[in-house]
């Protein structure tokens, strides 16, 4: 097999930068991922099949061009994705995601960003004139990345919060609004439920249209994919709302904890301001425990347009982290 070098990767002694090679790569990928979000005080784990389902999904990001593998002494101490996306404000956003060792030096993940921001650049030669943005997420912990992000010309424009109830006692009473009902999800229903989940969040910060990989995500993730463990709520053929709840296995495994994610909350707009995504919430916390279940946790946009925060914090959650979205211009 010929491998071929990165061909947008500075020089740095030591360090091979060079495409990917499927699957073989994803191990190593993997382990250096949950390692840096270990490092960064994130504690967001994925599995290995996890992993390989999202790659092999990849949305606007064709992992033979747009993937680059940082090797040193034949072992992999980080990689760079370029992928974009357009939102529903007619923004393009390219996405460099990066990802070093925390034993490497600060080098490492400078000339990942140099790779990446390249190749998004050449990627974004190729779209229509428009507004251009880069875009990348860091958590508030880690500290070494964004002081990296801001002397890159990045700044913070959204927060969102890590939420956790400790217990899943004293459940609210949030009883499901008149005409809906909860029904056992089946195969036959996991279209209308994609295409639900899309509508709810079309008014949400910074929502693009799906694309068919991102449906091939939704389908063959194997943590966030476990159906038993949905509320769905319906009135007659309709998906009203629903919270997509999961259970990460190895993320508790490692972390010595037993949480569910009541997680993917939504509500398409013509049964908002029923109480319906309450209702959801609550019924969601025994199907936790019923799997032996301690604690609950979600994510939460802090400027939610439809008061997701204080929904969350009536119903007994509290912030724990926090993270930015950052953005700086293409240029």
């Amino acid at each position: 097999m010929t491998i071929t070098r990165y061909p947008t990767a500075p020089e740095l002694p030591g360090v091979e930068f060079r495409h990917l090679v499927m699957p073989r790569d994803l191990a190593g990928m993997n382990d250096v991922a949950n390692t840096v979000r270990a490092a960064e005080g994130g504690d967001w784990v994925t599995s290995y099949e996890q992993f390989r389902a999202f790659y092999e999904h990849l949305s606007n990001c064709d992992p033979a061009t747009d993937v680059m593998i940082a090797e040193r002494a034949g072992r992999i101490v980080g990689y760079g994705r370029a992928s974009w996306y357009e939102d529903l404000q007619g923004q393009r956003l390219y996405e460099p995601a990066v990802f070093a060792h925390p034993d490497e030096p600060p080098d490492l993940r400078i000339a990942i960003y140099e790779a990446m921001e390249r190749r998004n650049r050449q990627i974004a030669a190729t779209h229509p004139a428009g507004p251009k943005l880069f875009q990348t997420d860091a958590a508030d912990s880690a500290s070494a990345h964004l002081v990296l992000l801001r002397e890159r010309g990045y700044r913070p424009v959204r927060y969102a919060f890590t939420m956790v109830r400790p217990h899943l006692d004293d459940l609210p009473d949030a009883p499901l609004p008149e005409g809906l009902e909860i029904r056992e999800v089946r195969p036959e229903h996991l279209r209308t439920i994609f295409d639900a989940e899309v509508e709810a969040f079309r008014d949400h910060w910074g929502m693009g249209l799906p694309t068919e990989a991102d449906y091939q995500q939704f389908l063959t993730d194997p943590v966030q994919g476990e159906y038993a463990l949905w509320r769905v709520a319906w009135e007659g053929d309709q998906a009203a709302g629903m919270v997509r709840n999961y259970i990460n296995v190895e993320e508790n495994a490692r972390y010595g904890r037993k949480r569910g994610w009541v997680e993917n909350i939504s509500v398409r707009r013509p049964w908002r301001r029923r109480g319906l995504a309450r209702a959801l919430i609550a019924t969601s916390f025994p199907v936790h425990r019923a799997r032996g279940m301690t604690e609950a946790a979600l994510g939460v946009d802090t400027e939610n347009p439809n008061g997701a925060l204080r929904l969350y914090e009536s119903c007994g959650f509290v912030a724990t982290k926090r993270e930015a979205t950052y953005r700086k211009p293409l240029g």
